[in-house]
């Protein structure tokens, strides 16, 4: 077979390859592949990176509203206001602090304002080991009794803490503890938790995993 032969045969192969492979397209021979389901969309609750709550500290910074800690304008200096107690012994609470829920403790063991508050200076804390603290130093208030939980969030493994890992020179933001928890009531409620990462075994087909959105 001459070399010109050979090369008529190698593009005559060459066409009808590339036509059986042109047919088996058009003709849908082999199937498609099933495209992968469409990535659902984060709820935007679990986008947000507010806490809770605000703290003292957070309300100075942003020149927020500081009257709801401005005790002197009812209280009078000096003179520890008197606490009153139903025949339980739980606390009554007055009118004027009828949003405060009192629940920090088992068996109302902390019902008593005068445990965190100082009674001859509403303006500031007091801890269980006698120190005398600023509205803004309130974790340490919290450590006084939460030894452990308090070194976890010293150390950033509770609570949160935004901003950078190397904290050599790089700023870091940690929420204190009144940023989630109500001093009064701090038992934390439960929380949907955010959706997991969408994986490509994921159908349309597949059912909802969406979590209810929480305020």
């Amino acid at each position: 077979m001459t070399s010109s032969s050979k090369k008529d045969l190698t593009l005559a192969a060459l066409a009808a390859v590339f036509l059986i492979l042109a047919a088996v397209f058009l003709t849908d021979a082999l199937g498609r592949p099933k495209l992968p389901a469409p990535l659902p969309l984060v709820d935007t609750n679990f986008l947000s990176t507010a806490t809770v709550r605000r703290s003292y500290a957070d309300l100075v910074k942003a020149k927020d509203d500081l009257s709801d800690f401005d005790c002197y304008t009812c209280h009078e200096k000096g003179k520890a206001p008197p606490l009153r107690y139903d025949s339980r012994q739980n606390l009554i609470v007055a009118k004027e602090h009828a949003d405060v829920v009192m629940g920090h403790g088992s068996h109302g063991r902390n019902n008593n304002c005068f445990n965190c508050h100082n009674e001859t200076n509403l303006e500031l804390l007091q801890s269980r080991d006698g120190r005398q603290l600023r509205f803004s130093d309130s974790p340490q208030l919290c450590g006084s009794c939460h030894g452990p939980t308090y070194r976890d969030w010293e150390t950033g493994v509770h609570g949160r803490t935004g901003g950078y890992w190397n904290r050599t020179g790089e700023p870091t933001d940690r929420k204190a503890c009144v940023n989630c928890h109500d001093p009064h009531s701090p038992h934390f409620p439960g929380r949907h938790p955010a959706p997991g990462p969408h994986g490509l075994h994921e159908t349309a087909d597949a059912p909802s995993t969406q979590p209810e959105t929480h305020r």
